[in-house]
């Protein structure tokens, strides 16, 4: 029994372990080369601090405890971009604008969905700090897919969304009742058409406004026929453009679940070999001590779904027969060589898991 782990947690052995580390470690090298410098929070914060900075509810997420140095509740982290947030908004307060940062790290969740059971995961991201403008989500969306096709992902697919957007038309060009407002996200979000017209028909166009993303935007551009929304499509389609055959574009206005926390932009990242997304970001809001607040821009990408089921694994190992010279060896690894070395008469290469061995100089494939 005490080999068991409690429920959603797991163990991560060879070779998964090394590929998620060496994924992990090729992902940010694309975000560095951008200029987002690294930061490592701690696992766990006080509770009050951290709900602060996380979406509404987000604190349910979190596994809390007490500490028994201060005697207060802290909570281990169910996101990290609160974190980076906290630190950009604090530590980094004074740093000129805008604030580039990196991070990753495991997360935590109290409870894990059906669809989603590990509760322990990693996450790896990047947040742009101080800027809210069309160049600044520019450069967030390319790091974005800079950093999936780092990963191994020839052709990402990238899916946009407009957060605010039955917000910004219910407050002015489309009113609607604040009573009715969060049900008509909820049935525009799950496409019911049927339902939509029943309690909002001017929203029926959005139903059919989503798909790829040359179509979906001709479809919002006739949607918004007194071009109240004019400057957000055309920001968005300059967004676009930066990234237009890095990947494929869709868009799907009015998609709401897991955005709750962005603001006038969204988007979801998805591999081919994920069956979901593996990533997600958009613009939202920071705020500092004393209710200041500032416009940040990030995406966090999500490693165990970026390996992939089964994972992608390169496993050349090189079998070092016994007695083999060290400087034999370090030549070999110099040359890109995993070497495993056998230690003891009758090691073999199947032992060790090897797929070739040395002999004569050089690494011959073991049949």
């Amino acid at each position: 029994m005490t080999a068991l782990l409690p429920e959603g947690l797991r163990d991560r052995l060879p070779p998964v372990a090394d590929a998620a580390a060496a994924l992990e470690a090729r992902v940010l090298a694309a975000i560095h080369a951008h200029g987002y410098e690294r930061v490592d929070p701690p696992l766990a914060e006080f509770a009050e601090g951290l709900g602060s900075r996380l979406k509404a509810g987000g604190l349910q997420d979190a596994v809390r405890f007490v500490d028994p140095v201060s005697q207060r509740t802290l909570a281990i982290r169910p996101d990290l971009t609160a974190q980076v947030a906290r630190i950009a908004a604090t530590r980094m307060g004074h740093h000129p604008r805008p604030v580039r940062l990196s991070y990753a790290g495991a997360v935590l969740k109290l409870r894990a969905s059906q669809l989603a059971p590990a509760r322990e995961t990693r996450q790896i991201g990047a947040e742009l700090f101080g800027l809210d403008t069309v160049a600044a989500a520019q450069e967030v969306v390319t790091v974005a897919i800079e950093a999936i096709r780092a990963a191994g992902a020839a052709m990402p697919s990238l899916d946009f969304t407009l957060p605010d957007l039955v917000d910004t038309l219910a407050a002015g060009a489309l009113p609607v009742a604040p009573e009715k407002l969060d049900l008509l996200r909820q049935r525009l979000d799950a496409k019911d058409a049927g339902a939509v017209a029943e309690l909002a028909a001017d929203y029926l166009p959005l139903v059919t406004a989503a798909g790829p993303f040359d179509q979906a935007m001709e479809r919002l551009r006739a949607f918004d026929r007194d071009t109240v929304l004019a400057s957000r499509l055309d920001a968005l389609a300059a967004i676009a453009r930066a990234v237009e055959g890095r990947a494929t574009l869709t868009l799907d206005p009015t998609e709401r679940h897991g955005f709750e926390y962005q603001s006038w932009l969204g988007f979801s990242l998805f591999t081919a070999t994920s069956a979901t997304e593996v990533g997600r970001g958009g613009t939202y809001t920071v705020v500092h001590e004393g209710g200041a607040e500032e416009a940040a821009t990030g995406f966090s990408l999500f490693t165990d779904r970026l390996i992939g089921d089964p994972p992608v694994i390169d496993r050349r190992r090189l079998f070092l027969p016994l007695g083999t010279a060290a400087d034999a060896g370090a030549a070999m690894r110099a040359r890109g060589w995993v070497t495993v070395a056998a230690l003891e008469p009758g090691d073999t290469p199947e032992a060790q898991v090897c797929t070739h061995f040395y002999a004569d100089g050089e690494a011959r494939a073991i049949d």
